[in-house]
């Protein structure tokens, strides 16, 4: 799909823009899954100031949609209308150890090197960032964790921009974090945040950091076109458990494959298309209900349109079920 250009409508003030503006930009290169349509205008900011500037001048009724790394994104393949940002790590990727176990970090950081930075300061209790393969914005917005322990456990404050350019500063009680979601204010895009962990020994962290990833390694697909985990554990149940015991270990649509390595991972073994790993995820919400009477909510996010007759229905929003048997 191919967008109407933005651009010739925003002449008298995007001059003054100076990140990344592309039209119809293919959002497949940005998503783990390598799959999706374009972005009807992508924008990289080139730092702080610069997003307050464009957002104060984009019109009201053009949609804003922000993203991360892509590791825990599903873009359809008929592409995403309006605006999506992606805060580039060279802009806003910086790294301050505080005082008091405190370390500050941009919100384009990849959660990996929050980890690190942390552990090589010798804050302990963000190790669990090696396990997530994000950056830090998503997590802030989505409360990842892994291995016991989650975001809302660990950040101080955030800072963030709002859909109007209006540059807001949030505590941690501010975001009303639950399981795998945040409840902050609406459309602001997280720019930075504060973390505080213990105090703790730089080489005891490291390892325990090593540890985190050799059990990614041996138990998750990390070497493949994945999205991370798909579900969400239910209360009281793993999801991978749940999809096993459904029967779908292996299950395929197309080039989507459900991982036999770790059943709450789809994959794109090749030329998978957005709307195979969307059918299949369908697929395994209906296998699971069938066998459990249990209803799986998806953890990746889900955006943009579908091409035209290839709808993907969810069986669980009472429309009727288009997924393999």
């Amino acid at each position: 799909m191919i967008f109407p250009d933005l651009l010739p409508q925003f002449a008298d003030w995007i001059g003054d823009v100076r990140g990344k503006l592309i039209a119809n930009h293919p959002l497949a290169k940005v998503s783990w899954f390598r799959v999706g349509g374009p972005a009807q205008l992508y924008f990289e900011p080139a730092d702080e100031a610069d997003l307050v500037h464009f957002l104060k001048n984009l019109p009201a009724g053009i949609r804003v949609l922000t993203i991360g790394l892509g590791s825990n994104l599903l873009i359809r393949d008929g592409g995403v209308d309006g605006v999506v940002i992606k805060l580039p790590a060279k802009a806003f990727g910086q790294v301050e150890v505080l005082t008091d176990n405190r370390i500050s970090v941009g919100a384009g950081l990849p959660d990996v090197k929050l980890a690190t930075a942390a552990a090589n300061a010798g804050i302990d209790g963000m190790e669990f960032y090696r396990g997530i393969p994000g950056a830090i914005g998503g997590a802030l917005y989505m409360n990842a964790g892994c291995y016991g322990t989650e975001t809302h456990q660990r950040v101080v404050c955030l800072r963030g921009v709002t859909r109007e350019g209006d540059v807001i500063e949030l505590s941690n009680a501010d975001m009303d974090y639950r399981y795998r979601k945040s409840n902050g204010p609406k459309g602001v895009i997280f720019t930075s945040a504060t973390f505080e962990g213990l105090p703790g020994d730089r080489d005891e962290i490291l390892t325990k950091m090593r540890d985190i990833t050799d059990r990614r390694e041996s138990t998750q697909p990390t070497n493949t076109r994945t999205g991370g985990s798909t579900f969400k554990n239910p209360d009281g149940h793993s999801a991978w458990k749940l999809i096993d015991e459904a029967g779908c270990r292996g299950l395929r649509i197309g080039d989507a494959q459900v991982s036999e390595m770790h059943t709450n991972f789809l994959i794109n073994l090749d030329a998978a298309t957005a709307h195979d790993i969307e059918l299949l995820g369908e697929t395994v919400r209906n296998k699971v209900r069938e066998k459990h009477g249990i209803d799986l909510s998806w953890e990746i996010r889900r955006i943009g349109h579908f091409e035209p007759g290839k709808e993907v229905r969810q069986f669980l929003d009472g429309d009727v079920f288009a997924g393999a048997h």
